[in-house]
């Protein structure tokens, strides 16, 4: 620095004055000028932090009170899958191990003929059911469906089978290679007899124990 400049005080532009915290810095000939961010890039920051904000805001208070729609539909929800509970027998609904108040009001349900008062237990059972956690609930009818679809598909191969021994004689070779512990000689009688009752117009006797000797031939599972 030039010594005759030691003394000489630092200039600050008049228009660039603003707070203590604005930055300065020295420039080549020794004056001071003034170094702060463009008064647009700070208005555009303000409404990015402003808008991020309102965001944050607006999804938390989604959270914290969800829309009326939503609340309806999990209503709905709640009273249709008491529905399905109250249309349960008895043994099923000891396996969910309900609470007592929910499983006593599924189980009044059941002895309620009139339409009116159906609905209005409806709702309460909908009700009881907020203060429940349905996954293991949903968890198990699913479980059940399940079953109930593959025993459907049992039963449907069963019949299948039926038919076939009752129009073609290569069936029955085929269903005993597959299965060779079934009783062959009962089976051609049970044949004959039913095709005797189709031939005749009389009660199908025969033909409903041809399934069930299936049943006990070919597994479910």
């Amino acid at each position: 620095m030039d010594p005759q400049d030691k003394d000489q005080p630092v200039h600050i532009h008049p228009r660039d004055r603003q707070d203590e915290q604005d930055d300065v810095v020295a420039t080549d000939n020794g004056a001071g000028e003034v170094i702060r961010p463009a008064r647009n890039a700070v208005i555009h920051d303000r409404k990015r932090r402003g808008q991020h904000n309102l965001t944050a805001s607006t999804k938390e208070s989604e959270e914290l009170h969800p829309s009326k729609t939503w609340i309806k539909k999990q209503m709905h929800d709640l009273r249709d899958l008491g529905a399905e509970l109250a249309g349960l027998g008895k043994d099923k609904l000891d396996q969910l191990e309900l609470p007592e108040n929910l499983s006593d009001a599924i189980r009044e349900m059941k002895g309620i003929n009139k339409y009116g008062a159906q609905r209005r237990q409806m709702q309460y059972i909908g009700k009881l059911m907020r203060e429940v956690d349905t996954a293991p609930i949903l968890a198990k009818l699913d479980a059940w469906r399940g079953t109930s679809q593959q025993h459907v598909a049992y039963m449907h191969r069963l019949e299948k089978w039926r038919d076939r021994l009752m129009e073609n004689n290569d069936a029955l070779t085929e269903l005993l290679s597959a299965h060779p512990q079934a009783d062959a000689q009962r089976l051609r009688t049970l044949i004959r007899g039913a095709q005797k009752e189709i031939a005749a117009n009389r009660p199908p006797k025969n033909y409903r124990e041809i399934f069930q000797m299936l049943k006990e031939i070919i597994p479910e599972f």
